[in-house]
This record gives C-alpha cells, structure tokens and sequence, in this order.
C-alpha cells in the first residue's frame, strides 16, 4: 500500500485543479467497480452494483484535492503574489516551496525579516525570474506545497495526506472486497477544502441510503496540542461531532459493533475545528444518514502531515467488515 500511498500524496492536485489525481486513480481501480464514470463538477466515482435486495446504497467518499495558493499578482521583476486555495497557515509558507500544474517550482517568502507574516499580502513566491517577461506562471495559476514523502517506520510524513490517504483507503477497500450485499459507490470528490463542494452533488445524484466519509482528523497527542481523545496508533477514529456536522447516532454504533466483532482497533473522535464530506453529503435531497471513518493525523493542513500505518489498515478492515455484512439503521 505504501508505493500507492506516495504517488498519491506526491501528485499535484490543489482544488479545482484534481484532473492529474483522478487520471492515477482511475488506473487504479480499473477492473475493481461495475462502472466508473465522472461527473459534471469532476467527481471520480466508481460503483460496484447491489447483490442482495437487502442491501443498502452505501457511499464512501474521500477527497483528491489539496491545500494551495493562487497567483493573484506578477511585478516587473518576476516575483510571484498569492492568496490561500483552502486553509493555508501562514506559519508553514516561509521558506517553503511551491510546484505549479506546469511543473515550475518557487520559493516562499515574506517581506518581513523575522519571517513572521501577518498577511498573505506580505508573502510572495521568487520562481527564479529576472523580470514579469520571463516569469513561468501566470495570474490564476495554482500551486501546491512540494515536499517529498517520508518514512518514519511505521508513520508517513507527506504533503496532501489530507485526503490522499483517504483515496487510498478506498482504493484498498475496492480491492479488498470479496462479496458485499450492498451498492458500494466509491466516491472521490474535488474541491473538499474550499467548502465540501464536490460531495453534495455527487450524493444527489447518487441517492446513497447511507454515507461515510473518509479523511483525515487532528489528534490530542502533542506537546500543548488541544485536549482531545485521538492518538497515533490508537486506530480508526469513529467521528462523532466537528465543526461541520453531528453524525447519525446509529451509523457510529453500527461502526463501533463491526468493529468490536471484527477486532479493529477504534477511537472515538469529537473535533472542534473543521469538517468533512460528509457535511455536504448529509443535507442532501431529503437528508442522508452520515458519519465518517478519520484516520489520525498530526501537523494537518502543513508540508509535513503525519499518519501511522496501523490506524490506515484499521481503517481498511473496519471499512471492508461494515460492507461485507447486513447493515441496518432502523
């Protein structure tokens, strides 16, 4: 899983912008769905068909896009300025690098010395230029971070692990699907972190009776880091409540009984900050039962984002157990 796992996070996909991570995916699970297809706003979608007339129309939705910044402005001596495609943090920019859909990279910078910006108005991107005449990208060209992936033993480091794990887990969840009762519609969104755009019209046109996102959440585990009852390595995170959306009380009790059958390592999870997909998924046409499977993470939304390979399997197994067996909300 892990060669899968790197050349998902080291694609380039800010939001809006996910047609590269799509085409990869689409080659992956080739073979692996009934039908795939793709949606007005970009959604890659792939469906393994219903087999018994019990089962439920299950959506599973992981998002392809990342964080990034936009050129707004190019001055007469090349140097690059840009505003935030999603959450970016000033803190992580300076003296970081950049990699434009073209393949040019640059240098982030800050007028002020101490490298202590105040706004992205004092940040700027240096792509090598001598003059706006010879600069390599345009206004409206979008970049995200470039960092290479990292191994730690068993935690990755990497750009875009959120959600590009989570596009793995799927991926490993297609293959790892001996027979399921249910329509599995695998889902994998755009435009995630500029407001869960892409997951609302996918559920509206899919009619799932149930749906789970799978992405990223923050962890309590760090030095000063926000009380809050997630670890590495302590397994799939069940969410309960973030700032986005209450899941449907029955699907985290169903999760958490395949999970105690299934022997998966699980942890609850209630975020202050952020949401996911599944905000989007669950106002759809007359409501759809939500929740998500998180995989822990610290450092998110930054070039070094961090997961431990035992909370991604246990995602996988919990994942694959639900769908493999009769499922029931009533």
């Amino acid at each position: 899983m892990k060669p899968l796992i790197r050349k998902l996070v080291e694609a380039y996909g800010p939001s809006g912008h996910e047609e590269h991570v799509r085409e990869m995916i689409r080659a992956e699970i080739k073979g692996l769905a009934d039908y795939v297809s793709v949606d007005p706003l970009g959604n890659l979608i792939a469906v393994i068909k219903k087999k018994s007339k019990s089962g439920k129309k299950v959506m599973l939705a992981a998002h392809m896009d990342e964080i990034g910044v936009m050129v707004t402005h190019i001055d007469s001596k090349g140097f690059v300025r840009i505003v935030p495609v999603g959450g970016v943090f000033l803190n992580t920019l300076v003296g970081g690098r950049v990699r434009f859909g073209n393949g040019a990279v640059g240098v982030v910078n800050a007028e002020d010395r101490r490298g202590n910006p105040a706004s992205f108005d004092q940040v700027y991107v240096d792509v090598g230029a001598t003059s706006a005449d010879d600069c390599p990208v345009k206004v409206g060209d979008a970049a995200g971070f470039y960092r290479p992936y990292e191994e730690l033993g068993g935690r990755l480091i990497a750009k875009s692990l959120d959600d590009r794990i989570g596009c793995a887990i799927l991926i490993e969840v297609m293959h790892g699907l001996k027979r399921t009762p249910h329509e599995a519609q695998f889902v994998f969104t755009v435009q995630e972190e500029v407001g869960t755009r892409g997951a609302g019209p996918s559920a509206f046109g899919l009619e799932p009776d149930l749906a789970l996102a799978v992405d990223v959440t923050g962890t309590g585990d760090t030095p000063k880091a926000n009380r809050m009852a997630v670890k590495l390595g302590g397994g799939a995170a069940i969410k309960v409540r973030d700032a986005g959306m209450l899941s449907d009380p029955r699907l985290v009790a169903l999760l958490e009984q395949r999970a105690t059958e299934g022997r998966v390592p699980v942890q609850r999870e209630v975020l202050e900050g952020g949401s996911t997909d599944a905000r989007s998924i669950q106002v759809t046409r007359a409501g759809v039962p939500s929740g998500c499977v998180s995989i822990p993470c610290r450092h998110i939304h930054t070039p070094s984002e961090m997961v431990d390979m035992k909370d991604v399997q246990a995602c996988v197994n919990l994942l694959v157990y639900t769908l493999e067996r009769p499922i029931e909300l009533d």
